[in-house]
């Protein structure tokens, strides 16, 4: 029997597990491919008879860039209500409980699959990535109950082959004249919409004593390319030269029958599974460690899995099997997610294991770099895109420090540098009306797109557009070593075009937040919130920031929640927020 597997997900997350899914169907005989949403002919649901959904969710609950277009489609309302009545089907959710919109998404398609005529054959699974063992505590059981009891009707005998042997592609090595890309990666690799940037400015804006090091960037970019505030820049890192140093070092010591000479070819092992944009042309595997591989990415339960299976040492065999289990999750977060121990990280330990890899085994291990996104901080009209990026650099129980790829990669550009990236539609959307005031809220980085933000609304006034209030919440730990963009705002302050208030947190024996000062500036925020329709923009990190400003509007409002809850539906109070 046919099954497809579809994903949406802006990053691998949702891919690895419909991946899981996808290669425990082979197991049980059905046929049929997995593919993000959007490559999938969407037409075509309404002749399919069983179809599994795995859907993150993005933004102010948004669905992810790869399912737009499907989601577009299934909204029609021409779409007949019996549309899919002949559609079995199944949806997980990935998500965060931390976001107001908790898997909306997953949600949001679940209802309207069954709206269209499909039946659910088994509960929308709600994946919390805030749970103690990640997403995996509900996706792991979901995908068991639906293997071992839902799908039972419609496929009973399960085959003899085991999932972990199910590889998606057939490794084929060439002659290195085969290769296109042999010492760096063209522009089109990426997206046809990428355009080429020239670094013009690095800089650290946090003072030398700061904990963090938080970096101003300046490009330079083509004459004929627009973006609106609040729009964010894609890019793709690559590894460091010493990551890269390290992976081959592994593969001499082990005497891997590969080296980074090594040309490879991809081509599909099951006609239902079509070899991805990234592995579509013969390519190094130098290029593929430097450029397609994510060396610093924690290791999920397929990269267990498949380092087991030639493994000849039995307890490292009988370990790594384990980690690949239900029964194993709670080792496996002790021994990768907590301490972040990398993928390099784990082929080091597992030795005995590592010394039998080849390169098939790598396919399935390594996890392709993601784009990481980064709101602008400046307008086409400043004649530069500006980006505010926090370097992640952290201690754990591990030896070394661990870091961020992306932001550290950004770090160590130097000036003249030229990366490749998509401009994309923020989360955020300003109200057409000029005259709408604004609330912004901003701590950290978060203040990057509110610098775009009222560049814009300065813009639009210069060009006679009435601009109402301007209101922004900054908060950061000194005045001294981390206020960015304070020379901006001491200048829109004095133009009286912007009013900002600033929460320094360490400057005094009381921390100071912004949900202290948002609730301090009550009364004048309550008659633009709630007489002049005014919009709230969040910005900044996930983790308690997002809930204590939410409480802060709510005092504003004297705790009318069903009000703030309308304000989020029509988009007059909106979160772009990151882990």
């Amino acid at each position: 029997m046919r099954m497809v597997v579809l994903y949406g997900s802006q990053t691998g997350t949702a891919q690895n597990v419909a991946e899981r899914i996808w290669r425990e169907s082979k197991t049980w005989g059905f046929s049929g491919p997995v593919l993000p949403m959007d490559e999938y002919p969407v037409q075509q649901l309404i002749e399919e008879k069983l179809a599994i959904f795995v859907v993150a969710t993005t933004g102010n609950g948004d669905e992810p860039d790869n399912m737009r277009k499907t989601w577009k489609f299934l909204l029609r309302r021409s779409l007949p209500v019996d549309s899919l009545r002949y559609l079995k089907f199944a949806c997980l959710g990935l998500g965060d409980s931390s976001y107001a919109k908790f898997n909306f998404a997953a949600k949001k398609l679940n209802k309207r699959l069954i709206q269209l005529g499909g039946h659910a054959i088994q509960p929308l699974g709600l994946c919390d990535d805030q749970h103690d063992h990640g997403l995996g505590a509900t996706a792991l059981p979901w995908i068991t109950q639906l293997f071992n009891v839902t799908l039972l009707p419609f496929h009973p005998s399960k085959c003899s082959g085991k999932a972990k042997n199910i590889f998606k592609w057939n490794v084929n090595c060439l002659e290195p004249e085969m290769a296109l890309f042999k010492d760096s990666m063209p522009k089109w690799f990426l997206s046809s919409e990428a355009i080429s940037l020239t670094l013009k400015e690095n800089r650290r804006t946090t003072h030398v004593e700061h904990f963090q090091d938080v970096r101003f960037l300046r490009f330079d970019f083509p004459s004929d390319v627009k973006w609106n505030a609040g729009d964010v820049l894609e890019l793709v890192p690559s590894n460091s030269d010493e990551q890269v140093l390290k992976f081959f070092e592994l593969v001499k010591e082990h005497n891997l029958d590969f080296n980074e000479k090594t040309i490879v070819k991809l081509e599909s092992a099951y006609d239902d599974m079509p070899v991805p944009f990234v592995y579509a042309a013969p390519i190094s595997v130098g290029m593929l460690a430097k450029y397609v591989w994510d060396l610093s990415a924690c290791p999920n339960q397929r990269a267990f899995e498949v380092l087991s299976l030639n493994c000849e040492d039995e307890m490292e065999k009988e370990k790594l099997e384990e980690f690949a289990t239900i029964e194993g999750l709670e080792y496996l977060i002790n021994y990768v997610n907590r301490p972040r121990r990398t993928i390099l990280e784990v082929l080091q330990d597992f030795r005995h294991s590592t010394s039998k890899l080849k390169l098939p085994n790598l396919f399935e291990m390594f996890t392709v770099i993601q784009p990481r996104s980064f709101s602008i901080a400046s307008m086409p009209t400043t004649l530069s895109l500006d980006l505010l990026v926090a370097v992640v650099e952290y201690k754990t129980k591990m030896s070394t420090k661990r870091l961020g790829l992306c932001s550290n990669w950004l770090k160590s550009l130097p000036t003249g540098s030229t990366v490749v990236g998509v401009i994309k539609n923020g989360t955020m959307s300003l109200p057409s009306e000029p005259s709408t005031p604004i609330i912004m809220v901003g701590p950290g980085t978060g203040i990057a797109p509110f610098r775009s933000v009222i560049q814009y609304r300065k813009e639009q006034q210069n060009t006679g557009a009435k601009i109402s209030d301007l209101i922004v919440f900054f908060g950061c730990r000194n005045k001294t070593k981390d206020y960015h963009f304070s020379k901006d705002f001491s200048n829109w302050q004095k133009e009286n075009f912007c009013e900002t208030f600033v929460a320094f947190s360490r400057d005094q024996e009381r921390k100071v937040y912004v949900q202290h000062l948002i609730k301090e500036q009550k009364e004048r925020l309550s008659e633009l919130i709630m007489d002049k329709m005014a919009v709230i923009l969040v910005a900044g990190s996930s983790n308690n920031m997002p809930k204590a400003v939410r409480e802060a509007f709510i005092e504003v409002i004297n705790g009318n929640e069903e009000y703030l809850e309308h304000m989020i539906k029509s988009r007059r109070y909106q979160e772009e927020t990151w882990s």
